[in-house]
């Protein structure tokens, strides 16, 4: 065992440039693991500079010089930010206040449906299971109700922080933008001179992070755009809302989808019942989310990896434990990295190929 393990080790690490990339990645992992919280304004404002780069080289194209491209770019971002906090979150505060408000009544309706279900359908003669369902849904609502009023309670806390989120970001942003080459030099001197994997893994991660911000944020604006357009003309309560939570569910691939579906569909039952109008929401929303992942998402991410879905809800499951929101949002470039790196480290053939070269 301990031979086979040594041969492992020989095979994948005789090369120093593999130990500076393993020794990297390991430092890296330990920072953002142990002081992530410190940094994290750091970490948001490297998401934004992601983000934003790519405007910003647009305009430098234009021969706008890079310092006032970095300008315009994000006075441009910051308005719409202000736009989207003065415009949209007082609609969706007041949309959630008023769901608080209801959820009373939505079950008492809910129960009532359900309740009549073995009328309808006499089929359902096993009313013992119906009642589990809804003594079930009544706990889910209550620990729901619960959690809703400490988060809110938790939110006045955090105010502060975010505060100096406010404060601390742009900045961060801006000098990330306006000295990037400077930076990258300075990171340069301070690595390994052995890294010539780490320079060819960074390369290929560098252009897929960017990708995969920018492409997020997009399929983000374009399903939540299109699911409070089609609300809107069902017609169905709290549509700002459901559609917020439409948009941000892209985040988490394929459980994000799922988790989503049940308020849409208790909001829509609570609203409408077993009618024409409740199967009519079911099938737009079932043909956004069926045009999102077969249609938008290849368009979006079209430069990406290919990942098996069991790898991506793997990493969703395991970066999500280990980083919370972050690890989530990154799950999908986190694992591409790990494939990246399993690839670039020297295989059972290179080392052949070394020891027996012509």
């Amino acid at each position: 065992m301990f031979e086979m393990v040594s041969r492992w080790y020989k095979r994948r690490f005789s090369d120093p440039h593999a130990v500076s990339l393993v020794a990297i990645l390991l430092v890296g992992f330990v920072t953002i693991y142990f002081f992530g919280n410190l940094i994290a304004p750091l970490l948001v404002a490297i998401v934004l500079a992601y983000l934003l780069e790519w405007p910003v080289t647009q305009l430098s194209r234009l021969h706008i010089p890079r310092n006032l491209s970095v300008i315009l770019v994000i006075l441009g971002f910051t308005s719409l930010m202000l736009l989207a906090v003065f415009g949209l979150v007082p609609t969706i505060w007041k949309q959630v206040g008023n769901l608080i408000n209801d959820i009373p009544s939505m079950y008492q309706g809910v129960q009532k449906v359900i309740a009549d279900l073995p009328k309808r359908y006499p089929e359902l003669d096993n009313f013992q299971i119906v009642e589990s369902v809804v003594t079930n849904a009544k706990n889910q609502i209550i620990v729901m109700g619960e959690t809703v009023v400490k988060g809110s309670l938790a939110s006045l806390v955090s105010l502060a922080t975010l505060g100096v989120y406010l404060i601390l970001v742009p900045l961060l942003v801006f000098f990330l933008l306006k000295d990037k080459q400077e930076m990258i030099s300075i990171a340069s001197g301070i690595l390994p001179r052995n890294r010539k994997l780490a320079t060819k893994v960074w390369h290929e991660m560098n252009q897929q992070i960017s990708n995969y911000i920018r492409g997020k944020v997009m399929e983000i604006v374009i399903v939540g755009s299109v699911s409070y357009v089609t609300f809107a003309i069902l017609d169905l309560r709290y549509s700002v809302l459901l559609a917020v939570a439409v948009g941000l569910s892209v985040l988490i691939p394929y459980i994000g989808a799922a988790a989503v579906t049940v308020p849409v569909a208790i909001v829509g039952l609570f609203q409408w019942g077993f009618t024409p109008q409740f199967y009519w929401l079911l099938l737009a929303y079932g043909i956004i989310q069926a045009l999102d992942g077969n249609i938008l998402v290849p368009i979006l991410f079209s430069e990406a990896v290919n990942l098996h879905p069991v790898a991506i809800i793997v990493a969703v499951l395991v970066f999500g434990g280990m980083w919370g929101f972050w690890g989530v949002f990154f799950a999908i470039p986190l694992a591409t990295l790990v494939k990246a790196v399993w690839n670039a480290l020297p295989s059972h053939d290179e080392e052949d190929a070394y020891s027996h070269p012509g």
